[in-house]
């Protein structure tokens, strides 16, 4: 069965936050630099400080720590603990995650920036894992949406996989998602039905890609309803989107794909939220998307102590 783009920490990941980097460090710190450090502590002063998880989470954004680090000061040293953590591990409160070793004030200069990061990253792994969870046994899987922070793609959809989620598509380029908006034009302007639609879909990426580039590329169409859902399943696109559709309509709707076309996989969304997901869950649909994984997690609480050299 065709899926999504799974993002993983990789070069493009990596270039997204030395961007954000670059943007954040200007908007901190500007060419004047940090100047409650600069009047307080020595510029030769020399100190270490670890970074500490103040409540249970599921760690994300260990992987970009010596990156931020770098991106203020090459000669500050990051150093693992012991036994060394990976992104998607559960953590306790009071784990320590590691130290950084070498100028006072650039370690307050960085402070605040790699809190930021890690705890958004590490909120957003420790929210998808409780949806994970909560519908473990089904054969349903958990997926992010577009409903990402501007800028932070890539490294929110990251922490989502670290969670045990699975990606929605990347981005307006990578699939073809049928909305709502799309078939009012087009019904407005007698363009095509819901069917038509994903025919025409299927026509234009085999012209643009080529077929076979174009059997990799996933074609989904949004219903509000059973009836549209028996239309569009006649035109077999991959994945039909289910919106706002309680448990019993979306069991509903499981029957009449089975019966219609059995390869075509069903999304709920809409109104998924930790107190309803598993009910969603259980209905038999094959895929959750929610867009609460990253637009409405909490940063997890992690802080800098200092340690004595």
């Amino acid at each position: 069965m065709k899926d999504f783009y799974q993002n993983n920490w990789n070069e493009s990941v990596e270039q997204d936050l030395t961007r954000l980097l670059t943007m954040a460090i200007d908007e901190d710190i500007s060419p004047v630099g940090d100047i409650t450090s600069q009047a307080l502590i020595p510029s030769e002063a020399i100190g270490s400080a670890s970074v500490v998880i103040r409540e249970d989470a599921v760690i994300s954004g260990i992987k970009a720590i010596p990156t931020i680090i770098n991106a203020f000061n090459n000669n500050l040293k990051w150093e693992f603990t012991k036994e060394k953590l990976n992104d998607g591990q559960f953590v306790p409160s009071g784990t320590n995650l590691g130290r950084v070793v070498g100028s006072v004030q650039k370690i307050l200069m960085m402070e605040r920036l790699l809190l930021n990061l890690v705890g958004k990253l590490t909120g957003i792994s420790t929210l998808t894992k409780k949806y994970v969870d909560i519908i473990s046994g089904t054969s349903a899987k958990i997926y992010d949406t577009r409903k990402t922070t501007l800028g932070w793609r890539r490294l929110e959809k990251y922490a989502v996989r670290c969670g045990g989620g699975y990606n929605h598509r990347m981005g307006l380029y990578d699939a073809i998602l049928i909305k709502d908006n799309h078939l009012a034009f087009g019904a407005e302007n007698s363009f095509y039905d819901p069917a038509e639609a994903i025919v025409k879909a299927k026509d234009y990426i085999k012209l643009k890609f080529g077929k076979e580039t174009a059997d990799s590329i996933i074609i989904e169409i949004e219903v509000d309803n059973l009836d549209q859902l028996a239309q569009v399943l006649t035109a077999e696109p991959d994945i039909v989107l289910l919106d706002n559709m309680p448990p019993d309509i979306l069991r509903q709707a499981v029957q009449i794909r089975n019966s219609a076309a059995v390869n075509v996989q069903l999304e709920a969304s809409g109104g998924v939220k930790l107190t309803t997901v598993k009910a969603i869950a259980e209905s038999g649909v094959e895929r959750i998307s929610a867009g609460a994984l990253t637009h409405s997690a909490t940063s997890i609480d992690i802080g800098l102590d200092w340690i004595n050299l």
